[in-house]
């Protein structure tokens, strides 16, 4: 998360009057990077994931669990683990080194990302899973017998007062601890200096504590307490949904950046060909960014109550919202210079290729610029587009700045640079080289909630690498107006929003000079040969969701780059069919996920649609095709509403536990064994049809590969 640089923390009084230095030598690094890297042209796709884990303790003796602030301990042997043999022979075939494991915010989380990044290659992508089966098999060899790493997006009764969530317990401490909460304890917080100054500094930055609200279910007897009703302002001017529940609505509240930073999440990072394919690529991904994390909702309950929400996005926004009365729009400005809409964790406000579609009339909300950064970027070179991206970002304040690297070397830094974009945490991040490094420009998939399983993980992650290069092969357009992707983003948090919603988004995306390419919306690989030795089941692991039965996939078409993929300047498509009327419209319209996800069955193929099509362009192996079916089906039964998101399995299972009195509360008892139920869905030694499909296979009994 962010610069974990060493030295002196700076208040956030001591680093306000340094604001405009860091400013202007971050831009000034940011320039020094594009000189070199403009017109530079990569290695093709390289791409890596980050899973954040919770780490569980398990008391059985009292059917409790509690997360263990044992982050430090545990990393300092994850980081110096080598393949010894009695690691070495849980390696998967391929996987070249060791992952790397890091710190996050909270004292029981641990991110983990691949030792090497993978190749966008099909053959390379069906051995994602068990990369991420090996990192939770490192884990788990270095935790105590009574831990377990854990992939929940939030911990259900993360800041409860009624008995200790935490081993060791903490408590909270309101007037010394960073973030003042009277709900959590500064034991909580990653012990490295960034995160409570990042902590400290955001309260003081704000003028108070961070306020969120997110709307309570209302069960049958649910008891609102005195004072938990939302008034008709509530501190969250400029945001919308589930962050601002209305006038009257009970709501669960919370006070600390630790309840949105301490949630985990699945994150994805490509690099690009060029400067070129990353800004095309992050303003496609714009639009899909909502539509994933309705599929990913894992986020039912908060601080020991069932929300009426799904997913944790605004939950986060207002976790890290460093934004004045002033810029809230609460007072006239006097002593801050701009309003600003959003907090600066939230959605993409301005798309950013110089492509010729990026239409100005898209741009339709109110993204502030700062003026001298942009015509100070335009000077230099960079167009309007880019420049205006850069400038939007650079509207924001530093938050965390060591005394000792005030000064820096422009040619050989980019921290500055990185002290304002490492903390736009927005849907979509678009990240330049860094200094002296091979790695070029990449774009940064943020939106999706960590899945319970390696497999849904792989899934995902699969998914969105595919629907990248279809977007470069194809040459899609999913441009709408930012005004109807920020609507889907509030939409994509509500309870069941996956079925229950309808989403914006554009039904014409192919190029005018290209034709439309004809879909098998229904397409399945067919069997292996009867000759062939398959390597996993040729069969759906949804068989209980959908009928069997295969359709034969075409593997001709050749792709170009080591990737396979188009690139930009080629307009052939490699496949072909009649164009449709009106394949030019420039209208967004509201559709479901299944039509979104699977097509609408006419005109619209469907983001599935193009993935298969993309596949079908390229000379994949039979066995290769059926391995990624096994993962593109999840996504396929999951917008049908043939298999549920994590968040409706969830919270089924809590409202269905014989300990819960349909009050709203999740307790001890309920949450011990949701998070066994959730190791043991994990390693698939329990079913969970409703979510994953009756031949599910695990991680194993003892959680060997």
């Amino acid at each position: 998360m962010g610069l974990l640089a060493l030295g002196t923390p700076l208040t956030w009084e001591e680093t306000k009057p340094l604001a405009n230095h860091i400013r202007d030598h971050g831009i000034t690094q940011f320039l020094k990077t594009w000189d070199t890297w403009k017109d530079k042209t990569g290695k093709g796709l390289l791409w890596g994931d980050e899973i954040e884990y919770l780490v569980a303790a398990f008391h059985d003796d009292d059917k409790t669990v509690k997360l263990s602030l044992r982050q430090s301990e545990i990393l300092e042997k994850l980081q110096s683990v080598t393949l010894d043999p009695a690691l070495d022979k849980y390696r998967p075939p391929g996987c070249p080194a060791i992952p790397t494991f890091h710190p996050e915010y909270g004292r029981y989380m641990l991110e983990s990302t691949p030792g090497f990044p993978f190749s966008g290659n099909p053959c390379a992508l069906v051995s994602v899973e068990a990369d991420m089966r090996f990192r939770r098999q490192i884990i788990r060899s270095h935790l105590k017998p009574h831990e377990l790493p854990i992939t929940l997006t939030v911990w259900p009764r993360l800041g409860v007062t009624d008995s200790p969530f935490t081993d060791p317990e903490t408590m909270p401490d309101p007037e010394n601890s960073s973030s003042k909460s009277i709900y959590v304890g500064q034991l909580l917080t990653n012990p490295h200096a960034r995160f409570p100054t990042l902590t400290a500094n955001i309260r003081e930055r704000r003028g108070s504590k961070v306020d969120i609200r997110v709307p309570l279910y209302i069960d049958e007897n649910t008891v609102v307490p005195e004072g938990s009703k939302a008034p008709i302002a509530n501190g969250h001017a400029g945001m919308s949904g589930p962050a601002k529940p209305e006038a009257g609505t009970p709501y669960i509240h919370m006070d600390a950046m630790a309840f949105g930073m301490g949630n985990c999440c699945l994150q994805i990072t490509f690099q690009a060909w060029n400067v070129h394919e990353a800004r095309r690529v992050y303003d496609a991904l714009v639009p899909v960014a909502p539509i994933m994390l309705a599929l990913t909702a894992a986020s039912p309950a908060f601080r020991g109550q069932l929300a009426d929400i799904d997913a944790r996005w605004n939950v986060i926004a207002a976790s890290v919202d460093d934004r004045t009365e002033e810029e809230r729009g609460l007072k006239p400005l006097k002593e801050s210079k701009y309003r600003i809409p959003k907090s600066r964790y939230d959605s993409v406000s301005l798309y950013l290729s110089d492509d010729e579609r990026n239409k100005p009339e898209y741009h339709d909300i109110d993204a502030p610029i700062n003026e001298k950064v942009r015509e100070r970027l335009l000077k230099h070179g960079l167009d309007d587009k880019l420049a205006s991206h850069i400038a939007h970002l650079f509207i924001r304040d530093p938050l965390v700045q060591f005394s000792e690297t005030i000064d820096q070397d422009d040619d050989a830094s980019m921290d500055h640079f990185e002290n304002i974009q490492s903390t736009n945490w927005q849907t979509i991040r678009f990240k330049p080289p860094p200094v002296n490094s091979p790695i070029g420009w990449r774009v940064e998939f943020r939106s999706m909630e960590v899945q319970m399983t390696d497999f849904e993980n792989a899934a995902f992650s699969i998914f969105i690498v595919l629907l990248t290069r279809a977007i470069i092969s194809f040459d899609l357009n999913f441009y709408m107006p930012i005004s109807q992707v920020d609507e889907n983003m509030q939409r994509s948090q509500q309870r069941n929003a996956a079925m229950a919603n309808k989403f914006f988004f554009r039904k014409h995306i192919f190029p005018p000079d290209r034709p439309l390419a004809r879909f098998d919306l229904n397409s399945r690989p067919v069997s292996p040969p009867a000759t062939s030795t398959p390597t996993t089941p040729s069969h759906s692991r949804f068989s209980s969701a959908v009928p069997n039965g295969h359709s034969k996939v075409n593997g001709n078409g050749t792709g170009n780059g080591q990737d396979g993929v188009e690139r930009c300047s080629s307009r052939s498509s490699s496949v072909c069919s009649t164009p449709i009327e009106n394949e030019y419209d420039d209208e967004a319209e509201e559709m479901t996920i299944d039509e979104i996800i699977n097509g609408d069955g006419k005109n619209f193929p469907g983001l599935m649609g193009v993935v298969n099509a993309y596949l079908n362009s390229l000379n994949v192996d039979v066995i290769t095709k059926c391995e990624l079916r096994r993962y593109l089906d999840l996504i396929k039964y999951r917008a049908k509403g043939q298999l549920v998101t994590p968040a409706v399995w969830i919270r089924r299972f809590i409202t269905s536990h014989p300990a819960y009195k349909k009050d709203s509360i999740v307790n001890d008892e309920i949450t011990y064994d949701l998070v066994k139920a959730v190791d043991e869905i994990e390693r698939g030694v329990r079913p969970a049809p409703e979510l994953l499909g009756k031949d599910y296979v695990g991680s194993g009994p003892t959680g060997c590969l």
